[in-house]
C-alpha cells in the first residue's frame, strides 16, 4: 500500500513539476517578445511530459530486481558518496577562493569531482565484494555452535493433518517458518464457499494453532517476507528457501520435484508415510475388501487401512466382498503407493 501511494504522489509531483517547468519557459518566452496563443494547450503539453518522465521511470525501476540491486548497491553508493564529496570540497575551496575567475573556479570543481569521482568507481569495482561480504555477515545472525534446522511449510502440509502428530513425537526439529503469505492462501480456502475445502482450510488453521501450542517440541515462527518478484506460492516459496537455506515441509507432488531441480531440500510427508506403510512383495498374498470398480472391464478397487490403493484384476464380480488376492507389483511415488494385484479366491 505504502508503495503504491508513493507511487502516486511521484506520477503527480512529475506532472505538476512538467507544468512548472513549461510556465517558466513561456514567461521567458513572452519576456522576449513572442506571443504566446494557447498557453494552457502548451502547460497540457508540459503536464503530458512529465507523466510520460514519471511512466518511463516507473517501467525501467521494474526491471530492477533484488537480486540487481544487491548486486548494484555496494558499487552505486561509493561512487555516489565519492562524487558528493567532490563537490562539497571545490565548494570550500571556492568559499576560500572566492576572487578567483569564475572559469578558474569551475576548473576547480571539475577537478576535484572528477578525482574523487574515479576513487569512487575504483573503490566501487575493486572493493564492492568485500563490503557486500561484511554487511552480509553484519544481516546474518551470529551462529551457534549448533546449527538450527529452518523448515519452511507449505500450505498442503497444514490442511493434510499429519503435521502436528509427526511433530508431537519429535519426528521433526528445529523452526518451522510459516510464511504470511501461506497463512492468507490458508486463510482463503476456509473462506472458500466449497463446503470440502473451507472443511480443509480449518483444519489447516486448527494444525497450525497445535504446532504454535508451548507442548509442542518444536519452535514456530510466522515470517513476514513475501518475494515481490513471483506471484505463485510454490515459487515463493522455493525464493525464500534459498535465501534462509531451508527445507521445504510439503505434500504438493508438483512443488517437490520443481524444488529438487532447484538443488532444494525437500520433506514430503507422503514419502514418510510411504516409507512407514508395511512392504508388500510380488507374489505375497493378503486379504482386501472390494469397495469400486476399477477403470478395465474386469478390475476392482479396494483400500489398506492405511488407505493404500489396492487394485484387482478379475475381481469386478465381487464387489463389496472381501477376497484373498495375490500381488503382482507394486507402484510407489511421492502421491503415494498403489498394489496392482490378481483375484485368488473369495473370502467373505
Amino acid at each position: 500500500m505504502m508503495v503504491k501511494t508513493a507511487r502516486v504522489f511521484f506520477v503527480l509531483a512529475c506532472i505538476v513539476m512538467g507544468v512548472s517547468w513549461m510556465r517558466v519557459i513561456l514567461g521567458d518566452m513572452e519576456e522576449a517578445g513572442h506571443q504566446i496563443e494557447t498557453p494552457l494547450l502548451w502547460m497540457s503539453l508540459g503536464g503530458l511530459a512529465g507523466a510520460v518522465l514519471a511512466g518511463l521511470v516507473l517501467f525501467l525501476l521494474y526491471f530492477v530486481t533484488q537480486e540487481l540491486y544487491e548486486w548494484l548497491a555496494p558499487a552505486v553508493a561509493p561512487v555516489v558518496g565519492a562524487l558528493i564529496a567532490g563537490y562539497l570540497i571545490s565548494v570550500y575551496v571556492r568559499f576560500w577562493f572566492q576572487d578567483l575567475d569564475v572559469t578558474i573556479q569551475i576548473f576547480i570543481s571539475v577537478s576535484l569531482v572528477l578525482i574523487f569521482g574515479y576513487m569512487g568507481i575504483h573503490l566501487g569495482l575493486t572493493r564492492a565484494s568485500n563490503w557486500e561480504s561484511l554487511i552480509s555477515a553484519v544481516r546474518q545472525p551470529q551462529k551457534t555452535s549448533v546449527p538450527v534446522s529452518l523448515k519452511l511449510v507449505d500450505t498442503s502440509v497444514l490442511i493434510d493433518g499429519r503435521l502436528a502428530d509427526i511433530c508431537a513425537n519429535g519426528f521433526l526439529e528445529g523452526t518451522l517458518l510459516i510464511p504470511r503469505f501461506v497463512l492468507k492462501e490458508l486463510q482463503n480456502i476456509a473462506d472458500s464457499s466449497d463446503i470440502v475445502r473451507r472443511a480443509k482450510g480449518r483444519r489447516g488453521l486448527d494444525i497450525l494453532k497445535e504446532l504454535q501450542d508451548a507442548k509442542t517440541p518444536i519452535a514456530v515462527s510466522i515470517i513476514e517476507d513475501n518475494p515481490g518478484n513471483s506471484t505463485e506460492v510454490d515459487e515463493k516459496l522455493i525464493i525464500l528457501a534459498k535465501q534462509y537455506n531451508a527445507k521445504i515441509l510439503t505434500t504438493d507432488f508438483n512443488l517437490n520435484k520443481v524444488a529438487q531441480i532447484d538443488g532444494i531440500i525437500v520433506l514430503n510427508i507422503n514419502d514418510l508415510a510411504n516409507s512407514l506403510k508395511p512392504a508388500v512383495l510380488p507374489d505375497e498374498m493378503m486379504e482386501v475388501k472390494l469397495i469400486k470398480e476399477g477403470k478395465e472391464a474386469t478390475q476392482a478397487v479396494g483400500y489398506l487401512d492405511d488407505g493404500t490403493m489396492v487394485v484387482v484384476d478379475n475381481g469386478r464380480s465381487y464387489l463389496g466382498r472381501n477376497v484373498e488376492v495375490l500381488v503382482t507389483s507394486v507402484l510407489q511415488t511421492s502421491a503415494g503407493r498403489m498394489i496392482f494385484t490378481r483375484f485368488n479366491a473369495p473370502v467373505s
